[in-house]
């Protein structure tokens, strides 16, 4: 066993990699076509005024989600052009280059709005059907602005599970998945002060409860609660009072989700944290010990060079 870790560390799962963020560099590891794991390594610029902000609760959250949505996307282009790299060319190759760099926007997109910068773009739009849904629904069905409110917030969840459930039958997709489970496995291993090999990486769940996948559904629980707060009249003062609540819906369900992770080993406050581990049994995938191997290798580099920058 190694030592009990003091830092907190998270990640994000990228195609055919993970990355992993550290205190002073974000770290991909890709594995490549001839197997061979290849890195991408961002330092972190030294931000004061940053770092002051995401001392503030209820605003450190914000910042954190478009922070992490601008480094991800470097490291989800960098995996989505070494995954470009590896394919083989076919006969006709100005069609051939045509219809991959199509396939390549496509895939990237559809990663985007099931990662990290679903909390910016995704979050909009899961927020805004579900209201114009549940009003066309039940709109006049009766008064009860709170029952409205929880309707709308059924209707965000089932369309939340069938959006990740349709995606999740495409290979692409279920690979990230698999990623997305060994970067969990990763953390939790640490955490735990196990060493990383393999074997015992393994042996951890692939849930976690200090994840976006959480944070996705504390937004739709936290949502009906604040909404409750506030009245309308019509879908228009709805859609703008939705759209104005969502920073506050978002800093919140960051405490939320901070909160259930501090509570998470005590035996009954746990639960509070239950419907995000239900969510990740869709957002995560049992990985193989190659994909494990991927995620340790990330972990490791950014470990290292890290240390290289503060050594303890």
């Amino acid at each position: 066993m190694s030592e009990q870790p003091t830092s907190i560390y998270g990640g994000q799962a990228v195609i055919e990699g993970v990355m992993f963020a550290g205190k002073h560099v974000h770290v991909t590891a890709v594995r490549r076509k001839d197997q061979q794991i290849t890195f991408f390594e961002v330092p972190k610029k030294p931000q004061n005024f940053l770092r002051k902000i995401k001392k503030i609760p209820f605003i450190r959250g914000i910042v954190g989600i478009v922070e992490s949505a601008a480094k991800g996307s470097q490291h989800l282009t960098y995996s989505a052009e070494a995954y470009a790299e590896d394919e083989p060319e076919s006969g006709e190759a100005k069609q051939a280059k045509k219809e991959k760099e199509k396939w390549n926007l496509t895939m990237i997109l559809g990663v985007a709005l099931v990662g990290v910068l679903s909390f910016v773009v995704g979050k909009l739009i899961f927020t805004l059907v579900p209201t114009f849904l549940e009003t066309l629904i039940f709109g006049h069905t009766f008064e009860n602005k709170i029952v409205h409110n929880l309707l709308e917030g059924v209707i965000k969840i089932i369309l939340l599970l069938c959006y990740l459930w349709f995606i999740s039958q495409t290979p692409i997709i279920k690979r990230l998945f698999q990623y997305h489970g060994a970067e969990h496995k990763v953390i939790s291993a640490f955490e735990a002060g196990s060493e990383l090999t393999v074997e015992k990486v393994q042996k951890f769940s692939r849930l976690h409860y200090r994840c976006g996948s959480s944070f996705i559904i504390f937004t739709v629980i936290v949502g009906v609660i604040i909404y409750s707060f506030f009245d309308w009249n019509t879908l228009g003062e709805r859609i703008i009072q939705r759209i104005l609540l969502l920073p506050v819906v978002l800093g919140v369900s960051f405490e939320v989700l901070k909160w259930t992770n501090a509570l998470r080993d005590i035996p009954v406050l746990k639960w509070l944290g239950a419907p995000g581990l239900w969510l990740q049994l869709l957002t995560t995938k049992e990985p193989n010990d190659d994909q494990v191997a991927v995620s340790i290798a990330s972990f490791n580099r950014m470990r290292e060079l890290d240390q290289q920058v503060s050594p303890s």
